[in-house]
């Protein structure tokens, strides 16, 4: 099932629903359309609208302050879009760039998606100590980046100049 990003009336994002969720709010005229699947439609006996991808809500709905983004697994994943940080290729994995031994936690600025290839040869070491060179540095998203990265929606292409564009990957330094 398709998930579709809402926003608030001030274009804040605020979570995901599902796409009947989203027909249901829009029909409703709860929410309006802001981006939709290109070429998708949902049909009804006396109803057609575009598959909804984001959707704004008419009302202004207060929320309460988030500051960060919880930590997971799939955050990570999807944060680093399944790619290692060691090599490109795809990752499987999450590694600790400070292994937990050596008292790495498990933090967003301390883990990054690997290969299995990878995160075996580094093993229990630092990527100095096991002479390999991190691609990006690993970044900590805010709640609405987390929500954005979540749905795929990472590509310039595939979103709108409004919304704000998730914390770019920044390549380390040498």
């Amino acid at each position: 099932m398709r998930e579709t990003l809402v926003l608030n009336a001030s274009f804040e994002p605020l979570s995901t629903v599902s796409l009947r969720r989203a027909v249901v709010l829009v029909l409703q005229d709860k929410a309006v359309v802001e981006q939709a699947h290109p070429g998708l439609r949902v049909r009804a006996a006396a109803v057609e609208l575009p598959v909804p991808q984001v959707i704004r809500l008419c009302r202004y709905v207060r929320v309460p302050f988030r500051r960060r983004a919880p930590w997971s697994r799939r955050g990570v994943l999807v944060r680093d879009r399944h790619r290692c940080a060691y090599c490109g290729r795809r990752a499987t994995t999450v590694d600790h760039v400070l292994p937990r031994s050596h008292g790495g936690t498990d933090t967003w600025l301390n883990t990054v998606a690997a290969c299995a290839e990878d995160n075996h040869r580094k093993a229990d070491r630092t990527p100095e100590q096991a002479g390999m060179r991190l691609l990006s540095k690993p970044f900590e998203p805010t709640p609405a980046d987390a929500l954005v990265l979540a749905l795929g929606l990472s590509g310039r292409e595939a979103l709108p100049e409004w919304l704000p564009s998730p914390g770019a990957r920044v390549p380390a330094s040498a």
